[in-house]
């Protein structure tokens, strides 16, 4: 439903006037998104569409509110054209970012620029946590009686995406978690949700690097205190038969973890290259009377690591060659064009990289296309900006 359009292959999805008039619509918005500034001929050279057809999309998409004009760019020999972009500074998108230590609620324009935000400890009673999230929504909507909000809940669990609800979220074993429902009836604005790796991939498909703004096929590995994996397929999000498929966290990597599973194996991959993975090795590298024991998080060790200190730097490593075997399987099983890495690890992505890349790429069959293995490029927040996306990907989508 949110497949993404590519604009160097345009040409062949414009629609002729025969044809739906939103599909143009849907593609003039994209060129303005992902080639701004541009002018009118310029969108109407690259499409071949009509320029009267061009203009009249652009002045509903004036309206909308989804475009503005910026100015006059450089002549060619004629008229200065004007210029134009996605409109920002106007909220669009409330978007949920439910983890299992913190959740955060905020606000996003069309750019997906955060406008506000603000977190609050996570708690297991699910009851609290619902009457939470409808306030703090109910809060950001009073503020923007006048804009068209929705919103996207990222959640780290399996999801339920055509009915709007958390199936399992383990950390705190909710089952059948009707959230959307809830909010959409406290506030009366239109929900979604999505498992938080299904999210963080979409965020990297709308708003990543523009290497993967390009790729058709890639699986994201979302690295937090678990593992998931989000796969693009062809430019959307795949699910599996039941909406519950890309569990990659769940497949067995080796014995004895030095942790647990949310599902309770030590055989997993989460339990061999989550967060929580690293902080158990880096524990189990220091003396039983060491004071770091007790307050260590991935921060602080990640901080640590990049001090060069060795017992912090070991962990990374440990846990990179886990990595890289999880990854090694989903190559060898998918052929992805690309694997992207996100979470707190990429910060010491110069620390990790050779050992996961080599590890990652030493079972795989000779023969195969060669996979890139590299970070995201979505910052601090990336299940944040993947909750932003299931609005804003849709509005691109639908450009309505």
């Amino acid at each position: 439903m949110m497949k993404r359009i590519y604009l160097q292959k345009a040409k062949t999805q414009i629609a002729r006037p025969n044809t739906i008039r939103d599909i143009n619509k849907q593609i003039v918005l994209n060129y303005v998104r992902d080639q701004s500034p541009i002018s009118r001929a310029e969108i109407a050279r690259e499409t071949e569409l009509q320029r009267s057809t061009v203009s009249s999309i652009i002045e509903g998409l004036q309206n909308e509110g989804l475009i503005v004009e910026i100015g006059a760019g450089n002549s060619t020999g004629g008229r200065r054209p004007t210029l134009l972009r996605i409109k920002t500074g106007t909220p669009v998108a409330i978007g949920i970012d439910l983890s299992p230590r913190t959740t955060t609620v905020g606000l996003a324009d069309l750019a997906g620029t955060v406008l506000e935000k603000s977190s609050f400890p996570t708690s297991p009673d699910r009851k609290f946590m619902t009457q939470q999230l409808i306030e703090r929504v109910s809060s950001l909507a009073a503020k923007y009686p006048d804009c068209d909000l929705k919103i996207g809940i990222s959640v780290p669990g399996l999801v339920d995406h055509a009915l709007g609800r958390a199936l399992n979220i383990p950390y705190f074993n909710w089952m059948d978690w009707d959230i959307c429902s809830e909010i959409e009836s406290a506030t009366r604005i239109p929900a979604t949700i999505e498992n938080d790796a299904n999210a963080t991939a979409l965020a990297e498909l709308w708003f990543g690097h523009d290497k993967i703004r390009k790729t058709r096929n890639f699986v994201m590995v979302l690295v937090g205190e678990g593992i998931g994996t989000g796969i693009i397929v062809d430019g959307q999000i795949y699910r599996g038969e039941k909406g519950t498929g890309g569990e990659f966290g769940h497949m067995i990597v080796g014995l004895n973890a030095p942790v647990e599973c949310s599902c309770g194996s030590r055989e997993c991959w989460e339990a061999h290259g989550s967060e929580k993975a690293i902080i158990a090795r880096y524990r189990g590298h220091l003396s039983a009377k060491s004071l770091r024991q007790n307050d260590m998080n991935i921060a602080h060790l990640i901080e640590l690591s990049l001090e060069g200190e060795e017992n912090a730097v070991h962990s990374l490593e440990e846990t990179a060659r886990h990595l890289g075997i999880g990854i090694s399987n989903l190559i060898v099983g998918l052929s992805p064009q690309v694997v992207i890495v996100s979470g707190n690890i990429t910060k010491a992505w110069h620390l990790i990289e050779g050992e996961l890349s080599r590890i990652a790429k030493r079972s795989v069959l000779g023969g195969l296309p060669d996979t890139v293995i590299m970070p995201s490029s979505l910052g601090e927040s990336p299940t944040l900006t993947g909750a932003f996306s299931l609005v804003l990907a849709r509005k691109f989508a639908s450009a309505s």
